[in-house]
């Protein structure tokens, strides 16, 4: 997608800059320091929403990667940037301009925005900095580090008052392309991303701050004050297009086409299942190539824990299915989803199953299967004998484990990093770290560490958020707060 670049004149903020976007933070004293909210809300939609990542399909074994030593995959990486705070500064941008032209309507967007950005940084590290982020100019270049679970409870508070924002007289929204302008449908993304948020903090249903378990209901249990996603129509998702800058981003990707495999253990499942996304999803592999297209014993894999020598040999005997063609040949091929209906209705299964609301879990169950099915376009007959198989059905005392799966599986190199957080919350499904290729002492880690120049720039509130939270440091297999059972 286009990205829109907006020269704004914010004064940077030492050490939760990004160096790969300075550039659009300079003044041009010949260009004008203002950009209208409907173009800034453009650009953010696009980085908000471009959730197509290879690399999270690698950590999650999903697939693999046979040409080199690749940290995601086989789990060595050690620090990740911040990055989500020059997002954060387009949101600040858009309240600025939004005040300044009298649309407050955007101003309860960047509401969810905030919460957003946020999320997918405390997810990463743990603890950051949050209440005084983003105040460079008010001369405070190293802000202190807010706790996780502060961040959590503004979250949550920041997405209701988004909600109740956005009225029919709050105004139109213009620059919108992922819904069109259409208020009710924010306000169904903004719900169920609340809900996506709650059950994140399953481990906390004791904590009586978060109240997590009434919070959850009286979104339910209110659809006219909390409407919700009704259909994939709603899915918060950037659609792409054949023209120059727009197509999917893997369009005519060589290394897609060459290096990339399916993971061994996510084939095994889904042939079990038999599961006929897999078609959508996978190539045949070449030894299997006389086989047909629906045969489920046309498809293989490597393992992403194997070693790079050992992977190249099944490659090398025709054994592994490449991903679909479609990924890489079609310049449109499927959205970019953040957030979907499918994964709402696993949501509610879930909540069901751990007593938060009433209802069958089996239903919702059940719905977010045929929702992420008819979005890998299978027919109906196909689904109906899917449903109906019994290793597809809600087992008693084995309800947890078949969500979680069917989430997993409907996030295929999409969602962005979701399928690894909840695998980390929940355990489900279990990645292999058995391979001889494995770092990290055959670990799956839990987070990634903080930004090397934080330590430069703000190294006392770095160092005092790692001694609360990681009795061991810095490092990538601590235990952020959200993990801990409360």
């Amino acid at each position: 997608m286009r990205k829109i670049f907006v020269v704004i004149n914010l004064l940077l903020i030492t050490g939760l800059v990004s160096c790969k976007k300075f550039e659009a933070f300079q003044t041009d004293p010949n260009k004008t320091t203002q950009a209208s909210p409907d173009l800034l809300l453009t650009g953010i939609e696009i980085d908000a929403f471009n959730e197509i990542s290879l690399s999270a399909a690698l950590a999650s074994r999903q697939m693999a990667y046979t040409d080199g030593v690749d940290n995601n995959q086989y789990y060595g990486w050690q620090r990740s940037g911040y990055g989500d705070y020059d997002n954060l500064r387009q949101v600040v941008q858009m309240e600025i301009e939004a005040q300044r032209v009298n649309k407050p309507v955007y101003l309860a967007l960047a509401k969810f925005f905030r919460a957003y950005f946020i999320m997918r940084l405390t997810l990463t590290f743990g603890d950051v900095p949050y209440s005084e982020a983003l105040q460079g100019n008010e001369k405070n270049f190293t802000p202190a580090y807010d706790k996780q679970e502060d961040i959590f409870l503004k979250v949550l508070d920041q997405l209701k008052e988004a909600n109740s924002a956005l009225t029919d007289d709050a105004g139109t929204i213009q620059g919108d392309i992922v819904y069109k302008g259409t208020i009710k449908q924010w306000k169904q993304l903004i719900n169920s991303f609340s809900l996506r948020v709650l059950i994140m903090l399953s481990q906390k249903e004791g904590n009586t701050k978060l109240n997590i378990k009434q919070r959850f209901s009286e979104i339910v249990n209110n659809p006219a004050q909390y409407p919700l996603f009704t259909g994939n129509a709603d899915n918060a998702q950037l659609v792409f297009y054949d023209l120059q800058d727009d197509r999917y981003p893997f369009f005519n990707n060589n290394g897609l086409q060459t290096a990339y495999y399916m993971e061994e253990t996510f084939v095994n499942m889904l042939k079990g299942l038999k599961d006929p996304r897999l078609f959508r999803m996978a190539a045949k592999a070449p030894i299997h190539s006389g086989l047909a297209d629906d045969d489920f014993n046309a498809y293989g894999g490597v393992m992403g824990s194997a070693t790079i020598d050992e992977n190249s040999t099944r490659v090398a005997a025709g054994q592994a299915s490449k991903i679909d063609e479609r990924y890489y040949h079609d310049p449109v091929n499927e959205a970019s989803t953040a957030m979907g209906y499918a994964e709402l209705q696993f949501i509610l299964a879930e909540a069901v199953v751990r007593g938060w609301i009433s209802g069958s879990a089996s239903d919702y169950y059940k719905k977010g299967i045929q929702a992420s099915q008819e979005f890998y376009k299978t027919t109906p007959d196909a689904i109906t004998a899917y449903l109906a198989q019994p290793a597809v059905q809600l087992q008693a005392g084995q309800e947890l484990k078949a969500i979680i799966t069917q989430k997993y599986i409907a996030c295929f190199v999409n969602t962005g990093w979701l399928p690894f957080y909840e695998q980390r919350r929940t355990g489900f499904p279990v990645f292999d770290v058995s391979g001889a290729g494995v770092l990290n002492n055959h670990q799956v880690p839990k987070r990634w560490m903080y930004p090397e120049n934080e330590f430069d720039l703000n190294r006392e509130n770095v160092t005092a958020a790692i001694s609360r939270q990681y009795p061991t440091g810095d490092n990538i297999n601590g235990q952020m707060w959200l993990l801990i059972k409360e």
